[in-house]
């Protein structure tokens, strides 16, 4: 395995900010501007971008800043957490990372199939029969793509990413050229009175957050391939250039449509609501044309969390946080059997599309809470391994940047409400388990939990049982 390993080419710079832009823009920014309408006007959309710019951005700086400290902790999105916090922490971390990363794969097959209904309208809204075969074809098809070799898939991904910017890319010049200034400021805070409302604009504000942070899950693909990285200080170079890029692409693509239309129109549009922006703008022809780059889009980022869920198995079986079997290697030197659990695990939950209306939404909104878990343990680590250096200006700086990230973090969870924290706890309850098997196989039997670890045991379990009632009594809505 080690000798497997060292033939493994190594990647640089470039390629890694493809990774982290290719992981990062996927088929929400093609519905991001119905996304953020159905909630928000603009100025709180502003608001909002401002916001998320602030905590995405630290936590880019927070995964630079410890990558370039840590050189050593590969995939540190949940070795951080292990090392701050115990076992129990960075498996916590793993788990809530390698669900959200799955859980993504089922958003983009709904995804995917709705805008191939476009031109095939066999696939109706993306959640019927046909839908779930067709993407399970290519579910395999991605797998067995990645099991010939990790270094293969992220080749193709470089080139599909190049190719899904530029329906993005004309979207945002078009739409630049078709701004009107009266459409954007027309009851630019969505309030009653038409007046700036605190409470009004930050209820806005919070129901963008889980759209935000989903459109950002991703952000830390290079940090997950660090290992493979040429140089370690490229890992957090690529990650805040990425995050950079990426933000800027967001913003453009949001606040310029709702210049092309007002914000109850952009609220009731289609999915995805980029190719009816542009249909509005050029015609026909535009809603075609970003449909095929929405599937070029989706076809690459699902390229991409492929790679991630399996690279992301196999380091924790290396630490022994996951079972043994999640380590093992085939003869590329892709964790083969991870891959495999990992598919079957988005298989099986494809069926959901036949008893959930609106699949995508759910599911995205969930892809969004739990990783908030990952995230939150860097900030919190960032704050923890900062207090523990040499004062001066470079560990204030680094504190407060961990403090903002931090705060961002918290009020994300927070926004995401109860029912998204309680639906996260139901998540958690295999995961026990799949923690206590992984602990007996190092040897560990008993005391496998201390003291504040059967606490969050306690509460997993306290809030699975209160999920499942609320879903059986119909109170929690799918």
């Amino acid at each position: 395995m080690g000798n497997q390993e060292k033939k493994q080419p190594k990647v640089g710079l470039f390629p890694l900010i493809t990774i982290v832009i290719g992981s990062t823009i996927g088929a929400g920014i093609f519905n991001l501007m119905k996304d953020m309408a159905m909630g928000a006007a603009p100025g709180a959309v502003m608001i909002a971008w401002l916001i998320t710019g602030v905590g995405i951005g630290t936590l880019a700086l927070c995964f630079q800043n410890l990558s370039n400290k840590l050189p050593d902790y590969d995939a540190g999105i949940f070795r951080y957490a292990e090392e701050g916090y115990g076992e129990f922490a960075g498996f916590a971390s793993a788990w809530g990372y390698w669900l959200s990363i799955w859980l993504g794969n089922v958003a983009f097959a709904t995804m995917l199939m709705s805008s191939l209904s476009y031109f095939f309208p066999i696939f109706e809204d993306g959640q019927n029969l046909p839908s779930i075969l067709a993407a399970s074809i290519l579910l395999w098809v991605l797998n067995y793509l990645v099991t010939k070799g990790v270094e293969n898939a992220a080749v193709i991904n470089f080139v599909v990413t190049v190719c899904k910017l530029v329906p993005i890319f004309i979207f945002i010049v078009c739409a630049f050229l078709a701004f009107k200034a009266n459409i954007f400021t027309m009851n630019f805070w969505g309030t009653l009175s038409h007046q700036f409302e605190f409470g009004d604009v930050m209820g806005q504000v919070k129901s963008t957050m889980l759209i935000s942070i989903f459109s950002f899950v991703g952000i830390e693909g290079a940090t997950i391939l660090s290992a493979r990285a040429r140089r370690k200080k490229d890992v957090g170079r690529a990650t805040v250039i990425g995050v950079t890029a990426v933000l800027i692409v967001y913003i453009f693509v949001t606040l310029l449509s709702f210049g092309v239309m007002s914000q109850a129109e952009l609220a009731q549009l289609p999915k995805p609501g980029m190719a009816f922006v542009l249909e509005k703008i050029v015609g026909s022809w535009g809603a075609a044309f970003i449909c095929g780059g929405l599937s070029i889009s989706i076809l690459g980022v699902w390229l991409s969390w492929t790679i991630l869920p399996g690279e992301t198995a196999m380091i924790a079986a290396k630490q022994g946080l996951f079972p043994k079997v999640f380590g093992a290697l085939n003869q590329h030197g892709a964790p083969a059997k991870a891959l495999f659990i990992t598919s079957l695990s988005i298989q099986l939950f494809m069926f959901t599309f036949l008893i959930s209306a609106q699949a995508y939404q759910f599911v995205t909104s969930l892809v969004a809470s739990v990783v908030l878990v990952s995230y939150l343990f860097v900030t919190m680590y960032q704050i923890k391994y900062m207090k523990t250096q040499p004062k001066g200006r470079e560990r204030t700086v680094q504190l407060w940047i961990g403090y903002l990230a931090t705060a961002f973090q918290i009020f994300a969870v927070m926004s995401a409400g109860v029912k998204y924290i309680l639906l996260l706890t139901l998540l958690f309850v295999p995961g026990v388990f799949v923690y206590i098997r992984a602990r007996k196989e190092q040897g560990i039997n008993k005391s496998i939990f201390n003291k504040i670890e059967w606490v969050a045991v306690i509460f997993i379990f306290t809030g699975a049982a209160v999920a499942v009632i609320g879903l059986i009594s119909g109170i929690i809505q799918i």
